[in-house]
């Protein structure tokens, strides 16, 4: 092991002026925009000084290089001294900073990778150390490159359970590439954080979670460079810095006090606290960052196609949750930066069979799906990965502020929810996904797919690989026949018309189990002398409002939709949106109403109206006078 060689004093005395410099330009920052976080900023200062410019190796003219050292702030209220560092650091001109939070400039209240040195979006708290996570795990396995992480938390977001389940992860794969360091200030933002200053409770939390941990004192530049040094030299774990410090730090009557959280200073005292802080300084010197190692591999995750077309025959019964896994095996041969992600449900969501075949680009992230997501987002950062994260799609839910973020960080991550609806059976209404329609419908960067047979969940797979934004695939549990030839050809925003006749007298729109139900109840209704046209939307979201209207048009205005879904949110509002200013058209929905039960699938169906018996009941009904 190298031997430590402390910093020499001049070096230390830059340190310390840079943090003053930060603390300055923060305060100045939040002035100018009349509102942030300063105090939260003037705990950190010293953190970032030491990270910015002595630990962390980056190239500062390119933020975005795949080489450099991550720095992740899952603090975000405190990016005012983040777009500090990287002023300092010469990317951003220091006048830039009196524009913060304005509506044209990208220096937001909190971090959004608008800005080419953010990775991840943070703001929400306790979901920084998830993204680092995948960040470092990405360094570690996938590029086996040089390059560390770190990840600047607050003490206050710690009483998030998902910071307990990144910490878990972490501990669980080695990452010793990886640094998080707790700013504990003591204050959260309404009242004390519950241990405040108790950092022997942090430093036994962080190991009881089999993470190397040291405790410093957060303003003591020395310290935090022997204990970023010694992080860098440990094997096998990754490394935990309970950094003591006060928020506020620096100003005379605010360091340490209650009710300043989230508040700029006042303007007729910004002088002479700038005054206080710039007396400390002592030097106009400034420590520039270590060159990084360039060893990360180029890549390429553009334009990747399938190597061969769906093998699948018409009329084969093939559950889509079982193509999914088919397809994504297949998908990880045509590109080996394609990677799995599950929440130990691999044998439901049938990820095992890309386990089996790219063991070395699996990532078992257990029961923890928030931190699965956010793993998700960081190793799908920088375009390092295409990244595939499934479950059940009912557990996607207490992901949902993940996903969310996912979206701020416009992050092209892709999710498969299985075992969507009543169509799963015995299991019950607990593994029923019902809501998860309406969840990513409302994620404004998410295409949403709703494979109904084999073929068209393999091409939903290759399509979301390809595809910018969060990508959500519904997959069902029941195998269902194949519908589609192999030479079919899918499109985002296409839908198909999958049954039609010159005397069709209504339009039912169906997907995943449900189309499968309206095909066979037009063949019903057609031993009755009744047609009618059937649509599968293929995606959710982008709907195709044109197909639909030019189809209800054809039949009359008469539209009925049927989902194993609830009503809210789902394929019949989407529907009923997309006909809105269309004379003449009548929406009826056929969905999933109240908390449904244990029972056999079909029973289950019948029950809430959306067996092809109900739609056959439902289509004679419309006519009945």
């Amino acid at each position: 092991m190298d031997t430590y060689q402390k910093p020499e004093d001049k070096d230390l005395q830059a340190l310390r002026d840079q943090a003053n410099r930060l603390r300055i330009l923060s305060i100045k920052a939040t002035c100018a925009s009349n509102s942030g976080h300063p105090t939260s900023c003037c705990s950190a200062a010293e953190v970032l000084s030491v990270l910015f410019f002595h630990t962390m190796k980056y190239e500062a003219a390119d933020p975005g290089n795949a080489n450099n050292d991550r720095f992740v702030m899952s603090k975000g209220h405190a990016a005012p001294i983040l777009y500090a560092a990287w002023a300092e650091a010469g990317f951003l001109k220091e006048s830039d900073l009196l524009n913060l939070r304005k509506i044209d400039c990208d220096l937001e209240g909190h971090p959004t990778p608008k800005l080419p040195f953010v990775d991840v979006a943070t703001g929400s708290l306790g979901q920084g150390l998830g993204a680092s996570c995948g960040i470092a795990y990405t360094g570690k396995y996938f590029d086996k490159a040089s390059y560390r992480v770190y990840c600047l938390l607050g003490d206050g977001e710690t009483s998030e359970g998902a910071v307990w389940e990144a910490m878990a992860f972490a501990s669980h794969y080695n990452l010793d590439n990886l640094v998080a360091i707790i700013d504990v200030n003591r204050l959260g933002q309404s009242e004390a954080a519950p241990l405040q200053h108790q950092t022997d409770i942090y430093k036994k939390r962080c190991e009881a979670f089999g993470w190397n941990t040291y405790v410093v004192d957060g303003h003591d530049v020395a310290e935090l460079c022997h204990a970023l040094w010694q992080a860098a030299h440990v094997k096998g774990k990754p490394t935990a810095i309970v950094a003591k410090t006060f928020k506020g730090k620096g100003i005379s009557g605010i360091e340490n006090e209650d009710n300043w959280h989230g508040k700029p200073m006042p303007k007729d005292k910004m002088e002479s606290i700038i005054n206080e802080i710039q007396n400390q300084i002592q030097t106009n010197r400034k420590q520039c960052p270590k060159v990084p190692i360039a060893d990360a591999p180029k890549i390429s995750i553009s334009n990747i196609t399938m190597p061969s077309p769906p093998n699948y025959k018409l009329g084969d019964k093939v559950a889509t949750r079982k193509a999914y896994g088919l397809a994504l095996a297949k998908l990880g041969h045509a590109n080996g930066r394609v990677i799995a992600l599950d929440g130990d449900t691999k044998n439901s969501t049938f990820s095992e069979i890309f386990k089996k075949e790219h063991p070395d680009r699996y990532i078992e992230c257990f029961i923890a799906e928030q931190n699965m997501v956010s793993v998700a987002m960081g190793c799908a950062s920088r375009n390092r990965t295409v990244a595939f994260a499934s479950t059940f799609a009912a557990f996607l839910s207490r992901a949902y502020d993940h996903i969310r973020m996912g979206a701020i960080s416009q992050t092209n991550v892709n999710l498969c929810g299985s075992h969507c609806g009543v169509s799963i059976g015995e299991d019950g209404p607990s593994q029923m996904a019902l809501e998860d329609l309406a969840m990513f419908r409302a994620i404004p960067t998410c295409t949403v797919f709703y494979p109904s047979d084999a073929v068209s969940t393999e091409h939903a797979v290759f399509i979301a690989a390809n595809t910018p934004g969060v990508c959500f695939i519904r997959s069902s549990r029941p195998e269902t026949a194949v519908l589609y030839s192999t030479d079919e050809k899918f499109e985002i925003g296409q839908a198909k018309v999958v049954r039609q006749s010159d005397s069709d007298r209504v339009t039912v729109i169906g997907a995943g189990i449900t189309l499968h139900e309206t095909l066979a109840a037009a063949d019903e209704l057609a031993k009755q002398g009744i047609n009618i046209r059937v649509i599968d939307p293929f995606t959710i979201k982008p709907l195709d409002a044109a197909t639909i209207v030019s189809n209800g048009k054809a039949t009359g205005g008469h539209i009925i939709t049927v989902e194993d879904h609830y009503k809210e949110g789902g394929i019949g509002e989407a529907v009923s949106a997309a006909v809105a200013g269309e004379p003449g058209f009548t929406v009826q929905s056929l969905s999933v109403s109240g908390v449904p039960r244990s029972g056999k699938p079909t029973e289950l169906l019948e029950m809430f109206g959306i067996s092809a018996k109900c739609i056959v009941e439902a289509v004679r009904s419309k006519f009945a006078n």
